[in-house]
Formats: structure tokens, C-alpha cells, sequence
């Protein structure tokens, strides 16, 4: 087998990608109908509502941080993705029926969100930390790789088909869809072959829980600046959501097809920097910084982009930046954590990727609604460069101490 695909020989990991993949799909037709039921159905292209709906979506990440890094290290993994499966598979169904009988208004979705993201939470971080379970440590890069090429496969299927169907039948049907896709991934995790699994060391009973987890990162200058770097890109970045939807309404005038593209498009310069982890054999902080910088790159050309063509292949370069960074700091925090600190400083790690949505996503709305969503990139712009500084510092008082 390739070597970038290598851990699909582990029967677990073949049968989990395979689960993961028909959800992810769903997920990202549920993400791009909610997004454009907002900004075109519920609002008269509001980025500051689908500010709002992203805020309360990602907020429980950050505001449940104590609780669900501890249920990462504590609770069987396996039972908690389950119960947290089947939550966001009832709530996608309960939408969607909503929305098909046109009794939904901006105030449910806002609810469904935030009930979405509470469950989202205590499912994020053991779904990372479980790809270690299945495959170990010395294939752990290549899985996530693989794991991010599907989640990125998915989103230029899963879009794509959410334009088709909310073009042809209605926006509600997506919400359907996606509530179904919850099948794959709970059967994938009910046929596991248990005695293969690699078990993992269990957290301490004792300490005060995600604060052990804070301290153990405060004494690591790598994973202090990793995190610094997460927290300016995923705040004022990661906000594609806003971007795509009020660059595709407002300035290139498209229709819901038009929209959807533009998110594939993305997804296949994703899907190439999801490849290229995939062939690494090694994960280095230079990727991060790399990374960074190409992603500020990015989207200072999306933001001047004459056209429509020009923009989506822009989103591309920054799709391949996305990925590569992301990535990386996946990698990187997994495999340098003591095992027994993986939940935690895992469930740390997406509150800052996913808990920032509610101070960016809010500021990215107001300034594309207010000064137009060129500016809104050029704000996600200036973090990819922050970022990049963050980074040459780390490496370059790293490489004088000799500890890079």
C-alpha cells in the first residue's frame, strides 16, 4: 500500500474512515444549507447572523473546555462518540423537518446551534485523540492526515450536493440528509474490533481536571506558541463560512450552486495539503510557520480578486495553507503530549481552534457587512501573517537555545 496510505491496512482505521467519510459529508451539506437558509432565506444577506449562528455553533467548545477535556481522558471514548453521534444526528433530523414544513425562523437555527455545538464539544477531542486507539502512535501522523482528506473530501462532495439539493427541492432536505449520514459513523464504531484497539493510559483521577492540563502546556514554549498561532488564525481566519457566502451573494451575485462551488473548490486545495501530511514522515514546527504565512498569502489574493474564477483559485492556495497548518498542529500537540494529557491539552487545543468563533466570526460579520467582505479577508489576511511572526520567534529563540 502507498505510503500515504498506509494505515488503511488496520482493519479499525478502514472501517472508521470509512463511517467518517458519510458523516462528514452530511456535516458539510448541513454546514453549507445553514449558512445560506441564513444568509438568504431567514436574512437579507446578513453576515452578522451567520456570525452569530457560527459564535453559538463553536462557542460551547470554549465555554465546556473544563468539562469535556476531562470526559476525553475519563469516559470511554467509544460510548461517548455514540451518545454525542446520535444527539447531532436527532437535532440535524429535527431541523431539517422544521425547515421543510416552513415553520422555521433565525431564532430556532440560533437555538440548534448552540445545542449543535454543546454536543460537538465533548465529541471533537475524543475524536481526535481516538485515532491514536486505532492505529498507534508510529502510524498517528498518517491517520490524521488521512482523517483531514476525508473531512476534506467530504466538503467538496458534501457542498456540492447541499447546492444540487437546496437548488432543486428545498434547503430542508440537506438537514435530512445529514441527520441520516449519522448511521455510517455509528455503525463504524459498533463493528470495531475491540481486542485491536491500542489502549491508551487513563487520565488521573485526581488534579483539577483541564487546569493540569493549562499548566502542563504553560511549561512548554513549543505548545505556548503553537496555540498563540491557532488562536490569531482560528479567531480572525477560519471564518470561510462569512467570507465564501458574502463574497458569492454580494460581490460575484450567484446563486446557491455558485456558492457551493466556491466552498469545493476550497475543499480540493484542502484534500492536497491533506495528501502531501499524508506522505510526511515527520512533523515539524517549520510546517506550522510555513503554513501560516501561505495562508495569509492566501487570502490577500482572495481579498483582490477580480473575479470569480480568480477567487476560487485563490480559495485553493489557502485551502492547502488551511489544511497544512491545521494539520500539523493536530500532529504535533498529539504526539508530543504525554498520553495520559492527550484529552486535555486536545480539548485546549479545539477550544481555541473552534471556542474563538465567538469573538471572530461576530468582528469578521460586522466589518464584511460594514466595510465589505474584501476587508472581512483582509482581516484574515493580517492573522496568516501575525501568525507567521508568532512562529520565526518560537523558531528563532528555539534554534539559539538549540532545543529546535
Amino acid at each position: 500500500m502507498s505510503r500515504a496510505f498506509r494505515s488503511l491496512s488496520n482493519f479499525n482505521y478502514r472501517l472508521w474512515a470509512a463511517g467518517a467519510l458519510v458523516s462528514n459529508i452530511g456535516t458539510w451539506m448541513q454546514r453549507t444549507a445553514q449558512d445560506w437558509l441564513v444568509l438568504t432565506e431567514l436574512t437579507h444577506h446578513n453576515a452578522s447572523a451567520v456570525g452569530t449562528v457560527m459564535a453559538l455553533q463553536f462557542g460551547p467548545q470554549l465555554l465546556l473546555l473544563p468539562w469535556t477535556g476531562w470526559a476525553a481522558d475519563h469516559v470511554d471514548q467509544r460510548k461517548l462518540m455514540m451518545i454525542t453521534q446520535t444527539a447531532m444526528g436527532t437535532l440535524a433530523l429535527a431541523l431539517g423537518a422544521m425547515t421543510l414544513t416552513g415553520v422555521v425562523a433565525l431564532w430556532h437555527v440560533y437555538v440548534f446551534a448552540f445545542l449543535f455545538g454543546c454536543a460537538s464539544a465533548f465529541d471533537a477531542p475524543v475524536r481526535q485523540t481516538f485515532v491514536a486507539h486505532l492505529v498507534g502512535d508510529a502510524d498517528l501522523p498518517n491517520a490524521v492526515a488521512l482523517n483531514s482528506t476525508s473531512f476534506n473530501a467530504a466538503r467538496m462532495i458534501g457542498p456540492a450536493a447541499a447546492g444540487l439539493l437546496i437548488a432543486g427541492i428545498g434547503t430542508g432536505w440537506a438537514f435530512i440528509v445529514n441527520g441520516l449520514s449519522y448511521v455510517g459513523i455509528l455503525c463504524s464504531l459498533a463493528w470495531l474490533r475491540k481486542d485491536e484497539l491500542h489502549p491508551r493510559a487513563p487520565g488521573s483521577a485526581g488534579g483539577r481536571g483541564m487546569l493540569d492540563g493549562v499548566r502542563y502546556v504553560w511549561k512548554r514554549p513549543d505548545l505556548m506558541a503553537l496555540l498563540g498561532m491557532l488562536f490569531l488564525i482560528a479567531t480572525f481566519g477560519l471564518n470561510f463560512p462569512i467570507f465564501i457566502g458574502t463574497m458569492a451573494v454580494s460581490v460575484f451575485h450567484t446563486d446557491a450552486r455558485g456558492y457551493s462551488l466556491l466552498s469545493s473548490t476550497m475543499a480540493v486545495g484542502s484534500v492536497v495539503g491533506a495528501l502531501l501530511a499524508a506522505r510526511r514522515e515527520h512533523t515539524r514546527f517549520s510546517a506550522l510557520v510555513v503554513g501560516a504565512g501561505v495562508f495569509g498569502a492566501g487570502c490577500a489574493l482572495a481579498a483582490v480578486s477580480p473575479g470569480y474564477l480568480w477567487f476560487a483559485a485563490a480559495l485553493a492556495l489557502t485551502g492547502v495553507a488551511a489544511l497544512t497548518f491545521t494539520n500539523t498542529s493536530n500532529s504535533l500537540l498529539q504526539l508530543s503530549t504525554e498520553p495520559a494529557m492527550r484529552g486535555r491539552v486536545m480539548a485546549l487545543r479545539l477550544g481555541i481552534a473552534l471556542g474563538t468563533t465567538p469573538i471572530g466570526a461576530p468582528i469578521v460579520g460586522w466589518v464584511a457587512d460594514h466595510a465589505g467582505p474584501r476587508w472581512a479577508l483582509g482581516v484574515a489576511a493580517a492573522s496568516g501573517f501575525a501568525a507567521l511572526a508568532v512562529g520565526m520567534r518560537y523558531l528563532a529563540i528555539a534554534r539559539s537555545a538549540g532545543t529546535a
